[in-house]
C-alpha cells in the first residue's frame, strides 16, 4: 500500500517506530499534488517550502524525543474558508484575493499544537454559498471516482482530496450539508460535530447559526482521532461548549448490541430517493440489525418542505454579512452568488420571524425523537451523484418558486437542529459512484455516531475501496 493511503494511527505507528518520516510522508503527498492536483483541481495554494521545513523540524524532534502530539508530522489541508497566518485565505471568491490573515483559526492551531502539518488551503465555493458560479481557482473541482462527476459542495477540495489521498486529513465547514456532501461523493467519512462543539473564531462565516467545521477523513478512526484534537471550548467563540471532550477514539467499538436506531421513511420514499441509492442505504440498515442494533422505521412528516425555512434563515443571515460589500462591490461577485446574497437581503421581518418560529418547533420535535432513539439514520444524499454542470441563474419567479417548491433534503435536520451527523461510505450506484450513509444523533452524541459509523465501517470493505480514474 502507498503511504499516503495509510490511516493516520498507521502513519503514527509507523513514525514512532521510526520507519516512516514526516519528511518522507509530506513529501510523498506533495509528489501526488504535483502529479494528480492539475486534472482535479481540489487545492487553491499549496504551501511547499512551508510543509517541507515543518517535516524537518517534526522528524527532528520525533528523533530526539519521539512522538509528542496525536497529529505529529501527519499532513493535513483545510478548507480555505479557515484563516491561516501568513498564508493567503481566499474563502473561494476574487474578493480575498489578495487576504492574508495575520492570525491562525482557533482550529488550525489545535492542529499545529498537535503536530498536524499544513500542505494548503483547499477549493470550495464562494463564500460556501453552493455555487453556481464557475470555481474562481481551478475550474471545475472534479470527483476522483469520475472526472465529469459532481465532487459536491461546498467543501469540494476537501473531500476530493481526501479521495485522491492529497492530504491525510482534512477540515471542512458543515453550514446544510457542506461537509457531508462532499464526503458521500467522494466516498470518504465527513462529520458535522454539534453546534458550538468546534469553535468558530477565524471561520469565515456563511450563516452564523448553523456553520461548523469539522473533520473529514477516510476512516471514522482517523475523524474521532481529529475531532478530539479541535473540539473544545475557545473564549474567543463565546458560543462554544464547555463541555468535557471525550476520547473518542477510545469509544469506538464494533459492539451495538441494543443500540436503538430509527430509520427515517420520509427519505426513503420512492419518489423522493434514487433507487440504487435506496438499495445501498437498506443494505446498510440490515447490517446495523446484524450487529445488533434494534432497527425501527419512524415517519416524521415535519422532515418535508424544510427547504423555505433553511433558505430563510441561511440567506438572510448571509445577506447580512455581506452587507457592505453588496453595497460597494457588487459587481466582483459572481453572478449566481451575487443574486442569492441580495435575494438573502429581501425577506421580510415577518417571513424571518416565520422562519425561525418553525424552526423552534421543529428542534423541539426533533430533539423528541431522541427520548426513543439513540441514533436516527438515512441516505446521506437522495440521489446519485451527478455529472458536472453550470447552474444557470435564476432569471425569473416562477424558477425560483420551482426551487423552493417541495424541497427536502437529509441534510437539513442536524443543520437546522445544530446536532451532529456523519456521512459513512456504504456502497456504489449504477455508475459506480459512492454512495453515503448518514447518521444523526443528539445534541453532543458524536461518540455514539462515531461508534455506529466505526462498527459499520470496519465489518464492511466499502472504506477500503479507492478512487482510480483521476489516474488515467
Amino acid at each position: 500500500m502507498d503511504i499516503t493511503e495509510l490511516t493516520l494511527t498507521q502513519m503514527m505507528n509507523l513514525m514512532g517506530q521510526r520507519k516512516l518520516s514526516p519528511v518522507e510522508l509530506v513529501d510523498a503527498y506533495l509528489q501526488r499534488i504535483e502529479v494528480y492536483d492539475s486534472k482535479l483541481h481540489s487545492y487553491i495554494t499549496v504551501t511547499h517550502k512551508e510543509a517541507r521545513d515543518a517535516a524537518i523540524k517534526a522528524e527532528k524532534s520525533i528523533m530526539d524525543t519521539g512522538l509528542s502530539g496525536p497529529l505529529h508530522g501527519l499532513p493535513l489541508a483545510v478548507k480555505d474558508q479557515f484563516e491561516t497566518r501568513g498564508i493567503l485565505t481566499t474563502a473561494g471568491s476574487r474578493m480575498l484575493s489578495d487576504y492574508i490573515p495575520s492570525n491562525n483559526a482557533t482550529v488550525i492551531d489545535r492542529c499545529i499544537e498537535a503536530g498536524a502539518i499544513l500542505l494548503g488551503k483547499l477549493n470550495m465555493t464562494a463564500f460556501a454559498t453552493g455555487g453556481g458560479d464557475p470555481y474562481q481557482y481551478g475550474n471545475p473541482p472534479r470527483n476522483p471516482w469520475d472526472l465529469e462527476r459532481d465532487p459536491g459542495s461546498s467543501s469540494s477540495g476537501s473531500g476530493i482530496a481526501i479521495a485522491a489521498s492529497l492530504c491525510a486529513m482534512s477540515l471542512g465547514e458543515d453550514t446544510i450539508g457542506s461537509i457531508r456532501g462532499p464526503a458521500s461523493a467522494n466516498g470518504i467519512v465527513g462529520l458535522r460535530p454539534t453546534w458550538g462543539r468546534v469553535s468558530r473564531f477565524g471561520m469565515i462565516p456563511a450563516c452564523w447559526s448553523m456553520d461548523t467545521g469539522g473533520p473529514m477523513a477516510a476512516t471514522v478512526e482517523d475523524v474521532a482521532i481529529m475531532l478530539r484534537v479541535i473540539a473544545g471550548y475557545d473564549s474567543r467563540d463565546p458560543q462554544t461548549s464547555r463541555m468535557s471532550i471525550p476520547n473518542y477514539q477510545a469509544a469506538l467499538s464494533t459492539d451495538l448490541n441494543g443500540l436503538r436506531i430509527g430509520i427515517l421513511t420520509e427519505y426513503m420514499d420512492d419518489g423522493l430517493v434514487d433507487m440504487d441509492v435506496k438499495q445501498a442505504v437498506s443494505s446498510a440498515y440490515k447490517h446495523f440489525e446484524m450487529l445488533g442494533a434494534n432497527i425501527e422505521e419512524i415517519s416524521f412528516p415535519l422532515l418535508i418542505n424544510l427547504g423555505p425555512e433553511c433558505a430563510v434563515i441561511s440567506l438572510s443571515d448571509a445577506g447580512y454579512l455581506h452587507r457592505n460589500w453588496l453595497t460597494n462591490r457588487a459587481n466582483e461577485y459572481g453572478p449566481n452568488t451575487r443574486r442569492t446574497l441580495l435575494l438573502g437581503n429581501l425577506f421580510t421581518s415577518q417571513m424571518i420571524q416565520k422562519a425561525i418560529r418553525i424552526r423552534e418547533v421543529f428542534v423541539r420535535e426533533w430533539l423528541k425523537l431522541f427520548d426513543k432513539f439513540d441514533l436516527l439514520v438515512s441516505p446521506t444524499d437522495l440521489s446519485k451523484t451527478k455529472r458536472l454542470e453550470f447552474s444557470e441563474s435564476i432569471m425569473y419567479p416562477v424558477d425560483a418558486a420551482e426551487r423552493f417548491k417541495n424541497s427536502i433534503g437529509t441534510a437539513m435536520p442536524a443543520s437546522l437542529a445544530g446536532t451532529p451527523a456523519m456521512s459513512v461510505p456504504c456502497g456504489f450506484d449504477s455508475n459506480n459512484m459512492p454512495v453515503g450513509l448518514q447518521i444523526m444523533g443528539s445534541h453532543f452524541q458524536e461518540e455514539i455516531v462515531l461508534k455506529a459509523g466505526y462498527a459499520y465501517e470496519q465489518t464492511t470493505r466499502w472504506h477500503l475501496q479507492k478512487a482510480t480514474s483521476y489516474k488515467s
